[in-house]
């Protein structure tokens, strides 16, 4: 019997292409998962893995549907085969139940992995040298110094407490201790 698995990152994403693919392609039972690929929980994936009887075959659209890693992905597939359960990848024409369908998998895995390597190399190159530009990246702070000083000048005043300094400037009070201090 084929069973598709399908999943998608966010749920502003449809399942519905992944689930026509697999229904052409004639899975009797899809499971799915909303989760980013990063996740190791997957309640979906779990089920399917759990319904899989020896004979069966596990159908993906992609491979990077089923695999965080190269190495989370040749265990899955690792797995499956000690239990008699066969892997389909639709779109990188991978079957698990031929010799050559097994020798593509561990390419195209070992050349995905390469690309995200590449991809977070680049990354971490391109934030290097923004720093070294002097450019800084993630969220602005709101403890600003001009901020503090504006919290600073009104606690001149006693009757005004630092939680309502803090809102008439903007800040939160824990912003503005984490900046005094």
């Amino acid at each position: 019997m084929l069973i598709g698995y399908e999943r998608v990152s966010t749920a502003e994403q449809s399942l519905l292409p992944q689930t026509d693919r697999l229904q052409e392609a004639g899975c009797g039972k899809i499971y799915s998962d909303v989760v980013s690929g990063a996740k190791e929980a997957r309640p979906g994936l779990d089920e399917a893995l759990d319904y899989l009887r020896e004979g069966d075959v596990l159908v993906v659209v992609k491979l990077d549907r089923l695999g965080r890693t190269l190495k989370h992905l040749i265990a899955t597939i690792e797995e499956l085969n000690k239990r008699g359960i066969g892997f389909k990848s639709l779109n990188d024409g991978i079957d698990t139940t031929t010799s050559t369908g097994k020798l593509m998998f561990h390419i195209i895995g070992a050349i995905a992995e390469f690309e995200r390597d590449l991809i977070r190399e680049r990354t971490c190159a391109g934030l290097k040298a923004a720093r070294a530009r002097g450019r800084k990246g993630g969220r602005p702070l709101k403890g600003t110094p001009g901020k503090i000083k504006q919290v600073k000048a009104m606690l001149q005043d006693e009757t005004i407490t630092v939680q309502e300094a803090c809102k008439a400037v903007g800040i939160s009070r824990n912003t503005y201790y984490r900046r005094v201090t």
